[in-house]
């Protein structure tokens, strides 16, 4: 057994206590009368106010602090379809890092059906229950059903993380990335390699900030998808379908700028980087092995930019770096849903963090000091001011955008909050 695999198994059972979550009761229950309010009678009053007031269900409960994170084990991580069951570390692991980052209470959920009606169902009718829903691991197409149809038909935050984070974070060290390489977004010329949730979305976002969709081709195991493809297409596919006779690799990735790898390891060659456009932007986020490793690509090129999934390299593009934040905004605001707005506010919101000088505590947390550059295109997990920088971001667009059924008005107030909140985690 492999020394990693050795310490994440003893992590999971850890002094005879299987798992990572557990639930502690917020309010004391050590006397008669603790119990008296905690249940029955006290607990009647509440119950009444609620179903004369619907929105004292925030006053009363823990709703507007717990998000659900849902799955049914159907992508999980680099692992593909394992089922339900063998989705559960995952999930719970999810929660830690709500609680860590955010915190936020979370109920991780594994569903053991492959029909999205049935998951759509299933989580509509649990929407009393919680403040937010953060989808997980779910495969495409289905994802994109699920997601969009609970959208619509739920008065809560509904998120796929595996589409939105990852498409969130990679935007911020996109903008900051070609400002270091002194190349504008409209001129950039991308490659997508990976058509699933995560590509599909991650290519809707460089759109919106600013890159031309004509410069843009994306690949999956068939290869380019080009105008006339009928192989594996799918609604969100023709939508990138390029006019173009590239088909392999190869072929896309000759003078293009950026490649966004979402997909699997090795795919990228030494030579294929060598083709590309002077100054390019390399992100190879195939978990755990890159579709190129940067030993390789920095020895190939010395003019590139590298970022992967991976914490033990520069430029880790880490979805920690977006959802907890995010529904820390949208449930401060009891906003109604996370738009494209919000999303787009997250990534300016981390992309500008990133150029702002490094406290202590990340030198600390880390043994090294970090500037705007080459290997520093995007904030660490552990930087305290991520929550105040990116949940004021996300608050902010809400309540521009008239999805927040409880406005803030004093930012300084809201920061502060944040800040009070945080303390017990970062200490």
């Amino acid at each position: 057994m492999d020394d990693m695999k050795k310490r994440a198994l003893e992590y999971h059972q850890l002094e005879n206590k299987p798992g990572k979550l557990e639930v502690i009761a917020s309010k004391p229950c050590v006397t008669s009368d603790d119990l008296s309010l905690a249940y029955s009678p006290g607990v009647a009053h509440p119950v009444l106010e609620i179903a004369d007031n619907p929105s004292d269900v925030f006053k009363y409960t823990n709703k507007g602090n717990l998000v659900a994170v849902i799955t049914n084990g159907t992508a999980i991580l680099g692992l593909g379809d394992r089922g339900a069951l063998a989705s559960k570390p995952v999930m719970e692991g999810k929660g830690v890092l709500f609680k860590r980052f955010a915190d936020i209470d979370v109920f991780d959920i594994e569903l053991d059906t492959k029909d999205p009606k049935k998951i759509i169902d299933i989580v509509k009718t649990m929407e009393p229950t919680f403040g937010g829903v953060n989808l997980e691991d779910i495969g495409s197409p289905h994802c994109f059903e699920i997601e969009q149809t609970l959208i619509k038909e739920c008065n809560i935050p509904v998120f796929h993380d595996d589409q939105h984070g990852t498409a969130i974070i990679a935007t911020a060290g996109m903008m900051n990335a070609a400002e270091v390489q002194g190349k504008k977004l409209e001129d950039l010329k991308i490659v997508v390699n990976g058509a699933g949730a995560a590509g599909i979305s991650c290519s809707k976002m460089f759109i919106a900030a600013g890159v031309k969709k004509e410069n843009m081709l994306l690949l999956d195991s068939k290869g380019v998808i080009f105008e006339g493809r009928t192989e594996r297409m799918t609604p969100e596919k023709v939508e990138f379908a390029a006019k173009t006779d590239k088909r392999t690799l190869a072929d896309a990735v000759k003078d293009a700028d950026v490649f966004m790898g979402l997909s699997v390891p090795d795919c990228l060659t030494a030579d294929m980087l060598k083709s590309m456009a002077p100054k390019p932007i390399i992100f190879a986020m195939a978990n755990p092995n890159p579709e190129i490793r940067p030993e390789l690509a920095h020895a190939t090129r010395d003019d590139i930019i590298m970022g992967t999934g991976r914490s033990d390299f520069p430029n880790q593009v880490n979805n920690v770096l977006g959802f907890p934040f995010i529904f820390r905004g949208a449930l401060d605001v009891k906003a109604s849903g996370i738009s494209e707005g919000m999303k787009m506010a997250a990534a300016l919101a981390l992309a500008e963090l990133t150029k702002q000088p490094v406290p202590d505590e990340v030198r600390t947390a880390y043994g090294r000091d970090f500037s705007f550059g080459k290997e520093y295109i995007v904030p660490k997990p552990f930087d305290p001011r991520v929550i105040e920088w990116e949940a004021v971001a996300v608050a902010k667009a809400a309540c521009d955008e008239g999805l927040a059924e409880e406005p803030i008005t004093d930012w300084d107030a809201y920061r502060a909050t944040l800040r009070k909140r945080m303390e017990k985690h970062w200490k």
